[in-house]
C-alpha cells in the first residue's frame, strides 16, 4: 500500500467526491521546480488542444476521445472536437442495467476504461461537442456531484426492490431523464456543415473510424502472454478482456507508436509522490519508494536524475498490493528527451492548462512500465513481432 508517513493525493477516475479545482489545487502543493529540467521535443505528433473534465471521474472519455480525433488526423481528417460527454453517458446507461442485473456488484460512478470509448463509438456513435457538450444553464465545466449522487440513490432504490421482485418495468426511462435533468437531452439529429446526422451516421461518414482497429493491452505477469483476459480492475464494468503482453512490450509499442505518427491512449497510477502535476514531471527515483519523505518530494523534482530498474515482478508486486491502482487516462502525444538525454514520453491530461506545460507532462519510459493499467492503440502501430502473437 502507499508510504503512510507523506500525504498522497490520489486521483481515481472514478470518485467524484472532489471538485476538479480541489484536486488541482491539492496536487500543486509542491513547489514547481523545473526550472532545472530542460526538454528537447524529439517527436510531436499533431493532436487537438488540451481539455478541463471539470469535476468528473470522466479522464477515459476525455482522453480516449481525445485519441481518437488525433486517429482522425492521422487518417487525413479534419479532426472534429467529441462530445466526450455524450459518449460517458451513453455508457452509464449499460452500466445502470449490468449494475442492476447483478445485484449491484456492478461498480457505479464515473469511470470507466479506455475500451469503453471504442464501444460506445461503435454501438451508439458520435457527437461533436458544438451538439451536445452536456453543459447546462451556462455551466462551462462539467460538475457530476450531485447528478452522481441522485444517480447512485436511484439504482440503489432499484437493486433493494429488485430483491423483493418490485422492480420498476420503466426504470431505464426514468433513468434516462435522470440524466437529461444534469446533461440536456441528447439530440437524436443534429445538423454538421450543413447536413443532418444522427450520432450513429456521424459515426461512419464523418469521423469515420473502424473499431475492429483497435487493441488493449497490458501486462500481469501472473497471467498467460500473449492471451486475453478479463481486466482485474474496477472500472471494468463491462468485464472486457485484453491482451497481455511483456512490461517491456508496453515501452516498445509506445515506441513503435510515435516513430509511426500514432498516439497512444494510456492509463496508469498518478497516485504517487514522484508524480507531480504542477511540475509536469513524472519518474521512479532510484531511491526506497517506500520511505518517501516530503523533503526528498523536493529533491526528486529539483532537477533530473536517474530512474529506478523496473522489474515485472516489482510491477506485479504493486498490482497485486494495490499500490498501482488504476486511477486515470492520458494520451501520450510524443517524445523528449532532458538535457542528460533521457527519454520522456510527452503526455496531453485533461485538467485544463493549469500546470507548467499547459496541461502537458513529461513521463519517463520506467514509470510507464511501472505504472501503466493498460495501453490503447491503434493495430497499425504495433511492432511486427507483438502484433503476429495478438492481432487475429
Amino acid at each position: 500500500m502507499k508510504n503512510k508517513n507523506i500525504i498522497v493525493i490520489t486521483f481515481l477516475c472514478s470518485i467524484f467526491a472532489f471538485s476538479q479545482d480541489e484536486l488541482i489545487a491539492k496536487l500543486k502543493d509542491n513547489k514547481s521546480n523545473n526550472a532545472k529540467f530542460q526538454f528537447t521535443i524529439v517527436k510531436d505528433i499533431q493532436r487537438t488542444s488540451v481539455k478541463n473534465q471539470g469535476s468528473s471521474g470522466t479522464c477515459w472519455s476525455y482522453s480516449g476521445s481525445s485519441f481518437l480525433e488525433s486517429e482522425m488526423i492521422k487518417a487525413g481528417k479534419q479532426p472534429i472536437d467529441l462530445s466526450e460527454i455524450f459518449t460517458a453517458r451513453q455508457s452509464y446507461l449499460d452500466k445502470a442495467q449490468l449494475h442492476v442485473l447483478m445485484d449491484g456488484y456492478v461498480r457505479w460512478g464515473d469511470g470507466g476504461e479506455l475500451h469503453d470509448v471504442i464501444n460506445m463509438f461503435m454501438k451508439y456513435g458520435a457527437i461533436p461537442q458544438t451538439n451536445y457538450s452536456g453543459l447546462l444553464n451556462g455551466a462551462t465545466k462539467n460538475n457530476f456531484n450531485a447528478m452522481q449522487k441522485e444517480l447512485k440513490s436511484y439504482l440503489d432504490s432499484l437493486v433493494t426492490n429488485s430483491r423483493k421482485g418490485k422492480i420498476s418495468t420503466d426504470w431505464k426511462t426514468i433513468f434516462n431523464k435522470k440524466l437529461d435533468k444534469y446533461l440536456g437531452e441528447v439530440p437524436k439529429e443534429f445538423m454538421y456543415n450543413g447536413k443532418y446526422y444522427n450520432p450513429q451516421s456521424f459515426a461512419k461518414e464523418v469521423v469515420g473510424i473502424n473499431p475492429d482497429h483497435y487493441i488493449n493491452v497490458t501486462n500481469y505477469s501472473d497471467h498467460a502472454l500473449y492471451k486475453e483476459f478479463v481486466f482485474p480492475v474496477p472500472d471494468n464494468w463491462a468485464f472486457e478482456k485484453i491482451w497481455n503482453v511483456k512490461m517491456t512490450d508496453l515501452t516498445d509499442i509506445v515506441d513503435n507508436a510515435i516513430n509511426l505518427g500514432y498516439t497512444v491512449a494510456w492509463a496508469t497510477d498518478v497516485s504517487e509522490p514522484y508524480f507531480s502535476w504542477n511540475n509536469g514531471v513524472a519518474y521512479v527515483p532510484d531511491i526506497d519508494l517506500d520511505n518517501v519523505t516530503p523533503a526528498m518530494i523536493e529533491e526528486i523534482f529539483s532537477e533530473p536524475k536517474k530512474d529506478k530498474m523496473i522489474t515485472e515482478k516489482m510491477r506485479q508486486d504493486a498490482l497485486n498490493t494495490l499500490e498501482t491502482t488504476d486511477d486515470h487516462g492520458m494520451q501520450i502525444v510524443g517524445l523528449a528527451k532532458d538535457q542528460s538525454g533521457k527519454e520522456y514520453y510527452i503526455v496531453k491530461n485533461s485538467w485544463g492548462e493549469s500546470n507548467d506545460y499547459k496541461g502537458y507532462l513529461f513521463v519517463s519510459k520506467p514509470y510507464l512500465q511501472y505504472k501503466t493499467t493498460a495501453i490503447l492503440v491503434n493495430k497499425k502501430a504495433l511492432p511486427k513481432n507483438i502484433a503476429s502473437k495478438i492481432v487475429k
